[in-house]
């Protein structure tokens, strides 16, 4: 049964969104879409990206979201790289990458008309579609692209289960998504970050499965947040470590005028969550929030409760639903309890993937039957996961291995510090060398020498970043997450 879509305060039955995801799968397959292919979405939040993934479970084909933030090269680059059939693209988005756009790449655009002679309309295109009346295909989802803060981002495509075990792997992964996300059977959901992301995108489309309601915003806004949720009793939201922070900066007194009681279960997961932050939401929501460790390529492996956020702060919980993890050493042994290493898993609720063009990279990822993304982290005595830092963030600064997170975690418990990025830097005696970037108020900032001071009280020396600089603000994107290569270089360019 699909869920209701509200989006604009406009609500869309059932019926009427499985007729246009019927419609677009017809479509698609007379555009010559066949099973496996991809349909690329450069899109906002709203229904034509709920179309785009009710459709690909008919039509067979994987839709693959794309940052519509990115420039025409990085647009171009993930197009060929995933040999996208169709490119569903918002109207005022063409102009900026229609020259990167590959030749024979069909053209369908949401929005006001366009000049582009090979493009239509989709309002109007849709509604001229039969519904898709072919033999049944593979069910797909998501061919997401990872971030890109360490390189040129990677596809990951997903394999598809085999038919008698179609059936397992769908039990598996709605235990999954109850035990992580919240999501069961006739609940009222929220999301309002940006669907390009993956995980809220694997959010939404669990939730048009199973939900009662899904209200679909266009984008996150704190005071809007708490408003849709006393006025549609939102029993289940996700969101991500970064709207904890804009919730908490709201006055008090318009924090207190929202009934907020149907709430029971928020789901988060995409960065790193401060504990100082988790605990002042749980102080507000109650017993509510819940922290996921996951990533595109491994799905969702650790969940931390409430209780364990307050008994366990910075821990990412511990492993769910038969997740297999290992923390493993440079030599490939495993870590004794407490001593970092990469974190290698596998959750037997989603099927392995592959590297799209880059099979060298999904062959480095592994280990037996396990694969990492490349974080490290280390186990404590009663199981719980800690994530000291992705490999590619780690510092080494005399022969010593740092983990910027620990750092940026200590400077946002510090008054007047809203946001924080630190850093390596080419160091000529030490190899490498801390730079900490902090944004915030202009009243109450502590100088550098301060922050260093308060920084010592709770790290050792070696962690103390030797260059401290207050900014007006950090380039984060809608998921929270700081692109610290980008920010090094940039950073580095200044220093010239």
């Amino acid at each position: 049964m699909t869920a209701e879509l509200i989006f604009a305060e406009q609500s869309y039955p059932p019926a009427e969104l499985d007729d246009r995801a019927l419609r677009l799968a017809g479509g698609l397959a007379r555009l010559g879409v066949e099973d496996g292919d991809v349909l690329a979405l450069m899109l906002r939040n709203g229904p034509a990206f709920v179309d785009a993934i009710q459709a690909c479970q008919t039509a067979g084909c994987f839709y693959c979201p794309i940052n519509w933030h990115f420039k025409a090269e990085e647009v171009g680059f993930i197009l060929r790289d995933c040999a996208a059939k169709v490119l569903l693209i918002e109207a005022d988005l063409l102009a900026e990458v229609q020259v990167a756009i590959p030749e024979g790449v069909r053209l369908l655009v949401v929005g006001a008309a366009t000049a582009a002679s090979e493009a239509q309309d989709y309002g109007q295109w849709l509604a001229l579609q039969a519904p898709y009346a072919g033999p049944p295909r593979t069910p797909r989802a998501h061919m997401a692209y990872t971030s890109g803060t360490t390189g040129r981002p990677k596809g990951v495509k997903r394999m598809a289960p085999q038919p008698e075990e179609r059936e397992l792997m769908l039990a598996r992964m709605a235990e999954l998504v109850a035990t992580a996300w919240g999501i069961r059977p006739g609940v009222r959901a929220l999301v309002s970050a940006p669907l390009y992301h993956s995980a809220p995108s694997s959010f939404a489309q669990q939730a048009l499965q199973q939900a009662e309601t899904l209200v679909l915003m266009a984008r996150f806004d704190a005071e809007q947040t708490l408003a849709l949720i006393e006025r549609h009793r939102i029993d289940t939201v996700f969101l991500v470590p970064i709207m904890y922070v804009r919730l908490l900066r709201l006055p008090a007194e318009v924090r207190a005028r929202y009934d907020l009681s149907s709430v029971r279960f928020v789901a988060s997961t995409g960065a790193p969550c401060a504990p100082e932050v988790k605990r002042a939401m749980l102080d507000w929501w109650g017993p509510v929030i819940y922290e996921t460790y996951a990533s595109s390529e491994t799905g969702m492996i650790t969940l931390q409760d409430p209780q364990s956020a307050r008994d366990k702060p910075g821990s990412v919980g511990r492993p769910i639903t038969g997740t297999r993890l290992r923390i493993v050493d440079e030599h490939g042994h495993d870590c004794p309890v407490g001593v970092p290493g990469v974190v290698y898993v596998r959750q037997p609720a989603v099927t392995d993937f592959t590297y799209l063009n880059n099979p060298q990279a999904r062959a480095d990822a592994g280990l037996d039957d396990l694969v990492t993304v490349g974080d490290i982290g280390y186990l404590d005595d009663d199981g719980y996961l800690y994530i000291c830092d992705r490999a590619s963030d780690m510092v080494i600064s005399g022969g010593v291995n740092i983990y910027p997170a620990e750092i940026e975690h200590v400077l946002l418990t510090m008054p007047g510090v809203a946001d924080c990025a630190v850093f390596g830097v080419p160091d000529a005696e030490y190899g490498e060398t801390l730079v900490a970037l902090l944004a915030g108020q202009d009243s109450g900032r502590a100088t550098p020498d301060q922050v260093r001071e308060q920084l010592r009280q709770r790290l050792a020396g070696y962690k103390v970043p030797r260059v401290i600089e207050w900014v007006e603000q950090l380039p984060r994107d809608d998921n929270g997450k700081v692109a610290k290569r980008r920010l090094r270089d940039s950073w580095l360019a200044t220093q010239r």
